[in-house]
Formats: C-alpha cells, structure tokens, sequence
C-alpha cells in the first residue's frame, strides 16, 4: 500500500491541472442545460484523456525529456521549427496567461461563498500568494503532496454533492454510453471535451514524470497512476453535471449560481460542499497552469531542467501576476472561459497530431514505441476531436 502511494502523483496533478473553474462551469452548464445526456461526452473524453497522457508520460519517463524539445528536435526545417515553436509557445504560455484569471477568480469565489463579509477584491491577493508559496519552495515532492490533498479535498466536495441530489442510476448510466446531440449542444459538446483533454497537459504530463521516475522500468506504475488519476477526475466532472441537473431552469452562469439553486433542497451544505470543491479546483488550476507554461517554455529553449531556476521562476511569476491582476478587478471570466474550453477542443487533435509523431518514432522510444492498437485507438481519437472541432467552428462562422 505504501508502494502504491508513494507512486501516485503526476498523474493527481494532470487531474488537478484539467478539473479549475472552467471544467466547473462547462460541467454546470451542460447539466443544467441539457440534463444527463451529454455525460457520453465525457466518457469519451475520460477515454481520450487517459490514452493520450500515457504516451505523454511513456515519452517523458522513457526520454527524460520534455515533448515540446522532441517536436523541435525531431523537425529538421529551420521554418517549420520555428513555427512549431510559436504554435506551441502561443498556445500554451499565452493561453496558460489568459486561464490564469479564470482559475484565481474561481478559488477567490469558492472562498466568498464560504467567508461571508471578506471582500472579494482581496482574496486574489490570498490565493496568489498561496500560489506563489507553493510554487517558489521548488520542492517536487511538496508540490505533488499539496496537489494531490487539494485534489482528494475537491473529488468528495463535488462528488458528496452529485449524490445528494439523488439522480436516476438508469438515465446517468444511458446519459454516458449513449451518445445525444440535444439541440445548439455542439459548442457544450466541444467545450467538455476540451475541459478534460488539455492541450498543455499533454506537455505537463512528460515534464512531471521525469521528476518523479527515471527508468522505462518504471512505465507500470505511471500507467497505474494516470488510469487511477483521469478516472477520479472524470468522475468529478460528472459529478458536476449530475448536480446541476437538478437545477430547474437555466439561470445558472457560474458555480455559485449552482450552490443558490440547491440551497432550496439541501440548505446551507450545498454552498459549503460547492465553495470548498470549487476553492480547491481553482487553487490547484492556478498553481499547475503557471507550471505548465514554465515547463513549456524551459523545453522549447532548452532551460536547464531546475524547478528553481531564474528563467523557470519568470515564466510562472509573471502568469500568477496576470491572473491576479485581472482577477482583481473582477474582470469576469466566465465567458471567456466558456470559449477557450471550445478553442481548447479545437487545438487538441494538433497537438495530440504532433504527440502520435513522436511516439512513433523508434529512434527516440525504441521498443516503447506505439504498438498498432495503441495508434487506431489514438487516430480514432483524432479524427473524432477533429470533425467535432470542424464542426463547432462552422456553427461559430453559421455554415452549419
């Protein structure tokens, strides 16, 4: 049992990194909106992720380094790296800057709706700098503990929550499995898709299991880590969509409005449930996407791999100083959050296209290259992301 503990961690901090207040909101709309019949969207999605964070962390533990600098490396065109570089730097780094605001925004909500009287506009200074403690320590082992408790704290606040509306097994059960397309649900659709299936978590996943195993023998316990961890995630994103589909109406527009919908029922608890899970979602989204970026940007122009160095330390300051600026003056992210889950879903099967190269090239994973099954289940994977993706950007543009 001790063995077991001890090897869990990137995986947590790859569930924590995808369920922030944006996986809360996108989960709330959809069930507030549309009931149980998008959860098969989510199992999907949990399918998706899961495939896709193994070969990550196959290429990170197998190579000890990062995905960004294997796609540079492995691109001979000076033009195209430097494409690919941009691509990458822009969507992870300056993406990365701009959830920022929603994941602090959401911690500082999940903490008014608990501490009556505390006024908002000081909280994102708390929650920054609580960010910024756990960042600037440098410790790994640290960082995976705190994560992985915040996570813990999270997966009981949503999941208590979803039970004690007390939904139909049958309907979550078909609502899973059979996949629905509700009327004007395809942008929903997309953006849960993207919620869980990250883009930079694809990148963060191979940076984390480089500091935690450094030998392939190691594979089995990151596969039991990442299966365990994704699972728990997606589970609380369903979780999520099961409680607002309770709410009658569709008035809500953020988590809080979910905690007033099932005060009539369940009281004062379901405020506390909702504010204690929605804290610990935006707490460990604002600490694990400033993380993300750093690791990035240290591939791509080949940092020294320090948790502590200057370079390192740069990247993560100035996005928790981004996120806190603008959560400060209450900018409100909602919206914005809603559209950079479907942009999201629309920039995965690029990157999820450029991670299938990788870990099919034996010259850098030699036997541990994608086996035949391991690439059908990845192209399906593709091409599904991408006609959704297609598709939601023509209903964007109203050509479909």
């Amino acid at each position: 049992m001790k063995t077991f503990f001890n090897n869990i961690g990137p995986g947590a901090l790859v569930a924590a990194a995808f369920i922030g207040p944006g996986t809360v909101t996108i989960c709330s709309l959809a069930g507030a909106n549309f009931g149980f019949t998008l959860l098969w969207a989510l199992t999907l999605s949990i399918v998706a992720t899961v495939v896709l964070q193994e070969m990550a962390a196959r290429v990170g533990i197998v190579t000890q380094k990062g995905l960004a600098i294997l796609i540079k490396d492995e691109i001979k065109s000076p033009f195209l790296k430097q494409v690919a570089v941009i691509l990458i730097l822009g969507a992870i780094v300056i993406g990365n800057a701009a959830y920022e605001a929603g994941n602090i925004s959401g911690a500082s909500l999940g903490v008014s709706g608990l501490v009556s009287g505390l006024p908002f506009k000081y909280i994102p200074f708390i929650i920054g700098f609580f960010a910024f403690l756990v960042l600037y320590i440098g410790n790994y082992k640290f960082l995976e503990r705190s994560l992985v408790a915040l996570v813990i704290i999270m997966s009981f606040s949503f999941i208590i929550t979803a039970i004690m509306t007390k939904p139909s097994l049958e309907l979550v059960l078909k609502g899973m499995f059979i996949p629905q397309f509700p009327e004007n649900s395809l942008l929903t659709i997309v953006g849960l898709i993207g919620t869980t299936v990250v883009p930079y978590n694809l990148f963060l996943h191979a940076a984390l299991v480089k500091e935690k195993w450094k030998k392939p023998s190691d594979l089995k316990y990151a596969k039991i880590d990442t299966f365990i961890s994704i699972i728990l995630g997606g589970i609380v994103s369903m979780a999520i969509v099961i409680a607002a589909t309770a709410i009658k109406g569709n008035s809500i527009q953020s988590i809080l409005d979910l905690a007033k919908g099932l005060e009539p029922l369940y009281g004062d608890f379901a405020t506390y449930f909702l504010g204690i899970g929605l804290f610990a979602a935006g707490v460990t989204s604002a600490i694990t996407a400033p993380l993300a970026a750093s690791y990035v940007a240290q591939s791509c122009f080949g940092w020294d791999s320090n948790l502590k160095g200057s370079k390192f330390r740069i990247v993560w300051i100035s996005i928790l100083l981004i996120g806190v600026l603008f959560s400060s003056i209450q900018l409100n992210p909602i919206k914005i959050i809603k559209f950079a889950q479907v942009a999201n879903g629309i920039l995965l099967p690029i990157v999820a296209i450029f991670l299938v190269w990788i870990v099919n090239k034996s010259g850098i994973l030699g036997i541990y290259k994608n086996s035949l099954l391991q690439n059908s289940i990845a192209i399906a994977i593709i091409a599904i992301t991408f006609l959704l993706g297609l598709k939601s950007i023509l209903k964007v543009f109203e050509l479909w």
